[in-house]
């Protein structure tokens, strides 16, 4: 059974980061198209990063140069190094992944998704 589950979420101060985490079960990070998104309050949902099976990596463009995406293999883990942090960055953060081969900053590309971790900054 394929799990998705997001850890490290919390309370930071704007110019503070945190660390995110989505470790996955019954299912090979480094053989997918995973991605970041968020909601945040009264929002859409909104890609965030991603990174496909070869490693190319994308941002959006409200992310760019403040925050990291990445595989930990041996761990099975997609991380999400989240720096700079704005209030504007609150919000509920969730991991996806797609069994296709194409990789976007679409929610609709993607058929997998975890619970969400919620992460709120303070202005």
């Amino acid at each position: 059974q394929v799990q998705l589950v997001e850890s490290g979420g919390g309370s930071v101060q704007a110019g503070g980061s945190l660390r995110l985490s989505c470790a996955a079960s019954g299912y090979i990070v480094s053989a997918h198209c995973m991605a970041w998104f968020r909601q945040g309050p009264g929002k859409g949902r909104e890609g965030v990063a991603y990174i496909s099976r070869g490693g190319t990596i994308r941002y959006a463009e409200s992310v760019k140069g403040r925050f990291a995406i990445s595989r930990d293999i041996p761990k099975n883990t997609l991380l999400l190094q989240m720096d700079t942090l704005k209030a504007e960055d609150t919000g509920v953060y969730y991991c996806a992944s797609t069994s296709g081969v194409v990789c976007s900053l679409v929610a609709s590309t993607y058929d997998r998704w975890g619970q969400g971790t919620e992460v709120t900054i303070s202005s």
